[in-house]
């Protein structure tokens, strides 16, 4: 199911006066995964557009080299 189309099957049901929106535990999974690709995606973009304004100078853009950060990942 596409996000517009999980986003559109929403439903809605009131409780004590306070309306409550419902999505189906896959939809909302789903929907939760479509955020996460969004927000890494503009992480590369704004990676990619600092990268560019370095001239492709990764230390000027603030890149970390490999060498120097992979120990502190285990």
């Amino acid at each position: 199911m596409k996000t517009l189309e999980i986003l559109q099957s929403v439903q809605y049901v009131t409780v004590k006066g306070k309306r409550f929106a419902v999505l189906d535990i896959e939809d909302w999974e789903a929907l939760i995964e479509w955020l996460e690709n969004l927000e890494d995606r503009l992480v590369v973009q704004q990676a990619y557009e600092e990268l560019q304004a370095a001239q492709g100078d990764r230390e000027k853009a603030g890149w970390l080299r490999w060498e120097d950060v992979k120990e502190n990942l285990t």
